[in-house]
C-alpha cells in the first residue's frame, strides 16, 4: 500500500469510526454511568472485535457471510433483537442510579463486544475496505502490516474520545432529570438503530 493509498485509507477509516453508532452510544453509556476507567473495557471490546473483523475480511470469510443471504437475514434479526432489548432496558433502567461497581468489567466487555459484533455498520465498513483499499496484486500479509494499526489506532482513539464524553456528561449530570433524559435518549437510539438493523438490505444487494 503506498502513501496515497494509506492516506485514503486511513480517512475512510477515521470517517467510519468516528459516525456516531451503536459503538459509539454504548460507550458513552458506558462512561456515563461507570466511569471512564472502568467503561475501557468496553473499548477494549470493540478493538478485540476489529482485530477479529480485520482478520476475518482477510481471509475472505465477511464477504463469504454476506453472500449468504439466509446467513445474514437471521444474523440481521438476531441483532437487531438484542440491540432492541438493550434499548428497551436502557428506558426502563434510566431512573435508577448504576453504581460503578454493579457492573463488572467483564460484563461491560462482552456487552460491548455484542453490539461490535451484530453492528450492521461494522460489516459494511470492513467490507468497503477491503473491496476499495486492499490490492489484489499485492499479497494481503504484506498489506496486514499497515492496515492493522492503523485501523486500531484510530478505533481506539474514536471510542475512547466517546467514552470520555460519557464520563464528563455523567460527572455533570449524575442523578439530575436531565441524566435520566439522557440514558433515554441512548436507549432510544439502541432501539432505532435495531428497526434499522432489521429493515435493512443485506450489503452489496438490492
Amino acid at each position: 500500500m503506498n502513501w496515497e493509498s494509506w492516506t485514503v485509507f486511513a480517512v475512510f477509516w477515521a470517517v467510519f469510526v468516528t459516525t456516531p453508532g451503536p459503538n459509539a452510544v454504548n460507550c458513552i453509556t458506558n462512561g456515563m454511568t461507570i466511569g471512564f476507567r472502568r467503561a475501557l473495557w468496553g473499548v477494549l471490546a470493540i478493538l478485540t472485535q476489529a482485530v477479529l473483523f480485520l482478520s476475518l475480511s482477510a481471509a475472505g470469510i465477511t464477504a463469504l457471510i454476506v453472500a449468504s443471504p439466509e446467513a445474514f437475514h437471521l444474523a440481521k434479526l438476531a441483532g437487531a433483537g438484542v440491540l432492541i432489548y438493550l434499548g428497551v432496558r436502557g428506558w426502563i433502567m434510566a431512573r435508577r442510579p448504576v453504581r460503578a461497581d454493579e457492573r463488572p468489567g467483564g460484563s461491560v466487555y462482552w456487552r460491548a463486544f455484542a453490539i461490535a459484533t451484530i453492528n450492521p455498520k461494522s460489516v459494511a465498513g470492513y467490507l468497503a475496505a477491503f473491496s476499495q483499499f486492499v490490492q489484489a496484486d499485492v499479497p494481503i500479509t504484506s498489506q496486514m502490516w499497515v492496515i492493522f494499526p492503523t485501523a486500531l489506532t484510530l478505533t481506539c482513539l474514536s471510542y475512547v474520545t466517546y467514552t470520555a464524553l460519557g464520563a464528563g456528561i455523567g460527572r455533570a449530570a449524575l442523578g439530575a432529570v436531565f441524566n435520566v433524559w439522557l440514558r433515554r435518549g441512548l436507549a432510544a437510539c439502541f432501539i432505532l438503530y435495531g428497526v434499522l438493523l432489521g429493515s435493512a438490505a443485506t450489503p452489496g444487494r438490492v
